[in-house]
């Protein structure tokens, strides 16, 4: 049973988590949501936030002697008894986390040249103010993973790619370096592991915050929703390439819809497919099957 908002109304929501503020920790809920093009879509896709949290979880674990990350607790039995009737939905999908002080950055790093990276590359050689190689196409590896942060923007609104220097202006020069150069590092140590599993990083966004003083991986990481996963079998340089991420979904939306109004539901088939690629994503990178805690 997911938890009833007119019980238990969450402080905060983002397009697929919710977040319960519990005085000295968070309590962050990932649904199984899902969002494109800025719109939260009416339909759900099976299993989509407990393989968010898992493979956020495999993550923070892997990375623990590169980065500190905010995780408490995956226990229900640490939960506010308030939560008890929801335990079996909760259970696999909830982190209960340490507060943090929260950078107004999304902090991106793009090993690949694909997306909006791509556009603004075609009309300026450039991604985010920094000037790349001629001759790039699409998927063209980039010689050096490159930082190009963005700014939050609130539910509905798109995030504004801003350059490194901008970001100084915003946070101060200690500040945007730390960020700068924490998530290239996670970025690297990520995507030289998942290339021993056959997947390509080709590129990620991470949320850091403060945790008494210290630089803290928050929310999400190195997910479907927040990273594009290619195959690397079958990888060629200038062709769109097949994804383990919800770029899938954004593919559908771009043949059935104009951009205009409201977008459509999503067909039977597709919210299928789009279940198994987020499944597939976990258990090619952590190695494990994909075994449900959640009941739905």
């Amino acid at each position: 049973m997911a938890v009833d908002e007119q019980v238990l109304r969450p402080d905060s929501q983002g397009k697929v988590r919710d977040l319960y503020d519990l005085g000295d920790t968070l309590l962050i809920v990932a649904t199984d949501r899902i969002s494109a093009f800025d719109y939260i879509l009416e339909d759900e896709i099976p299993h989509k936030g407990e393989v968010l949290t898992q493979l956020s979880l495999f993550w923070f674990d892997l990375l623990k002697d590169t980065i500190a990350n905010h995780l408490i607790s995956t226990d229900v039995n640490d939960l506010p008894e308030r939560f008890a009737p929801y335990a079996d939905w909760l259970n696999g999908r909830f982190m209960l986390v340490k507060k943090a002080d929260m950078y107004p950055v999304e902090c991106i790093v793009r090993g690949y040249l694909t997306g909006s990276g791509l556009k603004s590359y075609k009309a300026t050689g450039e991604v985010c103010g920094i000037k790349l190689p001629t001759g790039l196409v699409e998927a063209s590896k980039i010689p050096e993973p490159i930082y190009t942060p963005s700014t939050k923007a609130a539910i509905g609104d798109h995030d504004e790619n801003v350059s490194y220097e901008r970001t100084v202006e915003l946070l101060g020069e200690d500040a945007a370096a730390s960020l700068r150069d924490a998530s290239l590092k996670v970025y690297k140590t990520a995507a030289a592991y998942a290339a021993d599993r056959g997947i390509i990083i080709a590129d990620t966004k991470f949320e850091f915050g403060l945790v008494n003083g210290q630089l803290t991986l928050a929310d999400e990481v190195l997910t479907p929703d927040s990273s594009r996963f290619w195959p690397m079998e079958g990888y060629k340089e200038g062709e769109v390439q097949p994804s383990f991420d919800k770029q899938f979904v954004r593919n559908w939306l771009d043949a059935h819809w104009d951009r205009t109004g409201n977008p459509p539901h999503l067909s039977t088939d597709i919210i299928e497919a789009t279940s198994k690629k987020y499944v597939q994503a976990y258990e090619l990178i952590t190695g494990k099957k994909f075994v449900p805690k959640s009941s739905r």
